[in-house]
This record gives structure tokens, sequence and C-alpha cells, in this order.
């Protein structure tokens, strides 16, 4: 026999191999799918069953938040209380629940300490359920890949909630969008979710296609090909999958224009998605006097931030430099300015963050004329609001800017960053009057300090009026009203 007759002998006794395993692998496969199928559908029962159970002894369906993070006294959670409480006050035949992993602290603390914080009193209990394992989703956890890893930890976080308390409605109001489908098919549950920011968006797809350097984008990727290709395949990726996780909410609410936009476009779901902005507490600052400040013999810039990098603390502080190089020694030079830095920091990082910060002023010499203050309680930034004469923001992208709104509310004349919620929503014309200035660089914000220091007090203070009046339609009753509205369709499906 030939060599090439063996070869095709062979060839035969594998293809003959092959079809007789075909057959034992494809019942294989299709046993380990029913099996699968079986397996969920038992779980799906399992847990309908408690919720019946539940439903039995309360008498009464459930709402549940997952809120992993309730009791750390950002906006996000002043979010949660105002919407907690205006369904408490509308629906009184309801319980709700909140997930949240603080540990640390009893139910009656966390809401001493949302009364505390943001004067929110809620009109009833509610039932908090706590979560052992929140490290899940701790950024820290994941050094690397860390959209990946904290999705796939909120999975399983979402899961210990599922199974901890079976609700009838669920509300995610932290942005995990991967615990949606977990709730909806296995729990049985209707879901909605209220979106701060989109886990991933187009902006940051386009940073790193366009190899753009950020905080989010590290130069050794910015300056490699290679990383930059991998990491905008993995992009659309998870971009792909989070775009299907958030498809199943039955509901979703959004809390700016910014964010609805990419939302629409990875969510792809737009009969079921509006704008409910977030409450801000307005009222809060409105009694700060609307005067003219014309005889201020110093005027200052404040900023209010938490000490992140997506802040960018650093173009405020160049912009500063230029703003006073600018200026001559005297009436209206150096002395007669000052830069105002308001904010709290979260962890060490944020501390050594305010280190390079005062290190940047020294090395720009404006040491003298710049000012960190740290974790200041409220009184201490309402009296630095009220001194002030300019708000500066320059967060890129700010979904939304609750500190823009209160430094309109305190009558500050605004300058914002040219993107974001800032642009779309807050520092926008209100009944044909200007209410602030934008700029998205260290020229465009040093031009438009001195283009404001240069107005007259009276156009000064028609701009401040004019953007205390817009703010109102943030205000908690607004989102109160926004937001019943929003959810009722999905509260009458319940059978109460």
């Amino acid at each position: 026999m030939s060599g090439h007759d063996q070869l095709a002998h062979y060839l035969c006794e594998l293809t003959s191999l092959l079809w007789k395993l075909l057959l034992p692998l494809l019942f294989l496969c299709v046993l380990l799918v029913a099996v699968l199928v079986l397996l969920v559908l038992a779980v799906r029962f399992w847990l309908q069953s408690n919720r019946t159970v539940r439903r039995a002894r309360d008498g009464r369906p459930t709402v549940a938040f997952f809120h992993p993070y309730c009791n750390a006294g950002g906006g996000g959670e002043r979010v949660l209380w105002c919407a907690i409480r205006a369904l408490q006050n509308r629906y009184a035949d309801i319980n709700f629940v909140v997930y949240t992993g603080d540990l640390g602290v009893t139910g009656q603390q966390i809401l001493e300490g949302a009364r505390r914080r943001f004067n929110i009193l809620l009109p009833r209990p509610v039932h908090f359920v706590f979560l052992r394992h929140r490290l899940l989703v701790e950024p820290g956890l994941f050094p690397h890949f860390t959209l990946l890893g904290q999705s796939v930890g909120s999975v399983f976080l979402g899961w210990e909630a599922l199974t901890e308390f079976v609700p009838d409605i669920y509300i995610d109001s932290m942005g995990y969008a991967f615990t949606l489908p977990l709730f909806r098919y296995l729990g049985g549950c209707s879901v909605a979710s209220y979106v701060h920011y989109p886990t991933i968006s187009t902006d940051m797809l386009s940073v790193v296609r366009e190899r753009n350097p950020r905080f989010n984008n590290p130069d050794y990727i910015s300056n490699s090909l290679f990383l930059s290709a991998f990491k905008v395949v993995y992009y659309c990726l998870f971009a792909l999958l989070y775009g299907m996780a958030g498809s199943c909410s039955d509901l979703i609410m959004v809390n700016s224009s910014w964010t609805l936009d990419h939302i629409l476009s990875l969510w792809r779901s737009p009969n079921r998605t509006c704008v409910v902005y977030p409450p801000c507490d307005v009222s809060a600052f409105t009694d700060i006097p609307l005067e003219e400040d014309g005889d201020r013999k110093c005027h200052s810039i404040i900023s209010i931030g938490q000490f992140r990098p997506e802040k960018d603390h650093r173009l405020q502080i160049r912009a500063f430099k230029k703003v006073l190089d600018r200026r001559r020694e005297g009436l209206g030079g150096r002395e007669a300015l000052k830069l105002v830095l308001i904010g709290g920091c979260r962890n060490q990082e944020d501390e050594d963050r305010v280190l390079m910060l005062r290190g940047l002023c020294q090395e720009l010499g404006v040491a003298d004329r710049v000012e960190f203050k740290l974790n200041v309680p409220f009184e201490e930034l309402k009296r630095e609001m009220g001194e002030a004469t300019i708000g500066l923001h320059t967060m890129w992208n700010e979904h939304f800017g609750i500190g823009v709104v209160e430094c309109m509310a305190a009558g500050k004349v605004i300058l914002a960053h040219k993107s974001g919620g800032p642009k779309l929503d807050i520092v926008v014309p209100f009944e044909g009057g200007q209410t602030g200035f934008l700029a998205d660089d260290e020229d465009g914000y040093a031009e438009a300090i001195q283009r404001i220091l240069a107005m007259s007090p009276s156009s000064r203070l028609q701009i401040r009026r004019n953007a205390r009046q817009s703010v109102a339609r943030f205000s908690d009753q607004e989102f109160e009203a926004c937001f019943l509205a929003a959810v009722e369709p999905l509260i009458g499906t319940l059978e109460r």
C-alpha cells in the first residue's frame, strides 16, 4: 500500500471515529443544556416560592433598592432617600427594603445619617438587608480589567441579595446593571434602574481609539498601538454585554441629557427610558443674599468637589495661575483674587492627591493665593459660598453636576466645563437670559475668569439672578413629582 493510500485510509478511519462520537457528544450537550434549564427553573421556582411565603406573611408587596453604599452621604444617596420618601408618602400599603453593604452600622444609624446629612426624615421605617460581600464590587480588588471585575462581582453580590430577600419590584439605584437580569429572570421581579453614570460610554471608547491620555487611560496604554487596540476590543465587548444587561430593565431613569444619550445608544430601549433630574437642595442656598459685589476688595473663586482625579483640580490651579500672570499688581491685581478648593477626601489616596496639588501650587508660585478646605461642615461651606464671586467646575463629561447647581442656587457666577450635564442641562439660557459661562481648557478658563471679573457688578448680578431662578427645576419637589410619574406604571402592576 502506497503512502498516499495509507494516508487516505487513516483519514477515513478518523472520520468514522469522529462520526461515531458525534451522536454521543450531541446527546451529552443536549443533556447538559436540559440539566441547566431544569436547574434554572428550579432556582426560579424556589425564589418565587420564598416571595409567595413572604407576601402571605406580610400581606403587602415590597419594593427593594439595591444600593450597597447607602451610608456614603453623596449625591447618589440623596437620590435614594428622596425616592423612598416620595414612594412612602404616595403608597402607604407597600413595604420598602434597601440592600446595603454597610456592615459597621445599624439601620437606625443609617437613617439618622440621612436625616443629619440631607435633612431627610422618612415617614415610615425601611428594612435593611446587609450584604456581607460588598468587597466584590470594590475597584481596589481589580487593578486590571476593573470594569469587568466589578460587573462580575456585582452579579455575585446581587445573588446574595436575591437569596436573602426576593422583592416584587427591584430598583438598582447605583448603576449595577448586571444585577438586572438576575432579579428579572431568576427572581421573577419587575426591575427598574436609576442611572447616574453609564458604566461605559461612547466617550470612553473614543478616548481609547484616539489614544488620548486621561485619568482612566494611562500613558503606557495611550502610547502603545497594540495595548490601545486591545483595550478598544475589550471596551466594545464589554459595552455589548452592558447593553444586553441594561435592556432587561422595565423602566430606565437617567439623571441628565448626557446620560440619556449614552444609555439610549447602549441599552437601546427608548420607549422605557426617561430623564429624572436628581434632587438638589437648592433651598439651602437661596437665603444667601443677592446683591452687587462692587465693593469687594478681594474676589474669591470657589471650587466644590471631592478630590478625585476626574474633577481635574490641576486644570483649575493652572488656569488660576494664568489669570494671576495677566493681572497687574495693585488695584485689581494679584492680591485681589484667591482660589478656594473645597472638597472631601474619601481615603488616603485622596489625601495624597491633595498633597500633590499643594506641591503644584508651590511649583507655580500661587500657594499664597490658593486655599484648601477639606471635609468642611455645611455651615462653613455655605459661608465660603456667600463670600465667593465665581463658582468653578472643571470635570470633563460630568454626568450631571450637583455642585454646579448649588453654586448657581447660592448666586455665584458659574464657570463650568463645556461638556456633559453642565453644558446640556444646567448652564443653559433661562427665559432668554445668560446663567453662566463654559470653557474647556486652561486658556478658555483663564479668559472667562478675566471676563467675569471685568464685568460691571450690575451685569454680574443679573447673571446670578438668572442662575438662581433657573435651578428651581432641580429641587426636591420637582424630583419627587417626576420620579413618581415615572414609576407609577410599574407600581400599578403590583397586586395589593
